[in-house]
């Protein structure tokens, strides 16, 4: 195994003590900048790589931010790291990742893990956890946000930040009845019960405002031990209500899969049935026919979470953030033929 570089090596070389040197490389005024020009320029030609977590005991901080997320295959998580990791890039800090499924707790075990790793704090992305768990976590102190929980809770400590579901659903609703559909279904996700029942009821509400009658709404969930996608198809190929002329999914995984499910049955989208997704996944504008959505802002929602995380960590307060989606129209949706009005 090859030796890692020391300050004792560098200080040997520069024939300084290593104080001089440790010195130097932190940037002390009490070191001339020629000499810290020196030292700094030797230690790039030795290959010296700082200890982080001397470092880290040094400045009582990690310089590490944890998060947990509930599904590490999901390409909608991907983007909203990537806020998070832009945020954490330009304040000098690095992002340590767990994956926890959707079970409350492996969630509980991945903060727990990333306590025990002192990271400066935790960001919980799709949290299912529960009033007794989310008083834990209270007393351990740590700063904490969450991301679109599942579960509703109250904090004087914890903050979240989410996106309007429920408008999401009405905007969908919204969008549905504008192209003149009357019939319409929703494919749900059970695996995320907080986003899912708010998205249903948005779009139902909504739909029942509009005058659209509560029996013409078929509401249909895939099971919880497959994928979205798989789901989305299976549901598109279940779907037996005649009449029914447009579906909105509860994300675009799902609905996805539901292109695919009616294409198989030889169900012509958008000219038969409209898809509408919510999410806005990049696969979505690339789909056949490109997927209409309801979009989150995904790097907004990771880099809000992370702006108010640093908040936080540095001892002052900041309220929860709520984030309004948005509509992005494509080939799937369309307006009502005449001859399929029902």
């Amino acid at each position: 195994m090859v030796r890692r570089v020391s300050i004792m090596d560098i200080a040997e070389r520069a024939g300084v003590s290593h104080t001089t040197v440790s010195r130097a490389l932190r940037g002390h005024t009490r070191i001339s900048a020629v000499v810290r020009g020196r030292i700094i320029e030797l230690a790039d030609q030795m290959g010296y790589v700082p200890n982080a977590i001397a470092q880290s005991l040094q400045q009582q901080q990690s310089c590490t931010i944890g998060v947990v997320i509930s599904d590490i295959a999901d390409p909608f998580w991907g983007e909203v790291v990537k806020g998070i990791d832009d945020v954490c890039t330009s304040n000098g800090q690095s992002v340590l990742l767990h994956a926890a499924a959707h079970d409350e707790k492996l969630q509980i075990t991945a903060i727990r893990r990333l306590q025990q790793r002192r990271v400066d704090g935790i960001i919980v992305v799709d949290s299912q956890l529960g009033p007794s768990e989310i008083r834990q976590l209270e007393a351990s102190g740590s700063p904490m946000v969450f991301i679109n929980s599942q579960r509703t809770f109250e904090s004087s400590s914890l903050r979240s930040v989410t996106i309007d579901n429920y408008a999401g659903g009405a905007i969908a609703a919204d969008h549905l009845v504008a192209l003149g559909h009357q019939k319409v279904a929703y494919f749900g996700s059970p695996k995320r019960p907080g986003s899912n029942l708010k998205r249903s009821l948005g779009f139902i509400d909504t739909l029942v405002a509009h005058g659209v009658q509560r029996s013409r709404i078929v509401q249909d969930e895939c099971a919880t031990d497959i994928a979205d996608i798989d789901g989305g198809y299976t549901m598109a190929q279940a779907l037996n209500e005649p009449g029914v002329t447009a579906v909105f999914c509860y994300n675009d995984a799902i609905a996805l899969g539901a292109l695919a499910g009616f294409r198989a049955n030889g169900v012509a989208v958008p000219h038969k049935i409209s898809v509408v997704g919510f999410d806005d996944l990049a696969m979505a504008r690339y789909s056949w026919p490109p997927l209409t959505t309801i979009a989150q802002p995904k790097e907004l929602l990771g880099q809000t979470a992370m702006h108010n995380l640093a908040t936080l960590i540095g001892g002052a307060s900041v309220a929860d953030a709520v984030l309004v989606p948005s509509l992005l129209i494509r080939d799937s949706s369309t307006p009502l033929l005449k001859g399929l009005r029902s």
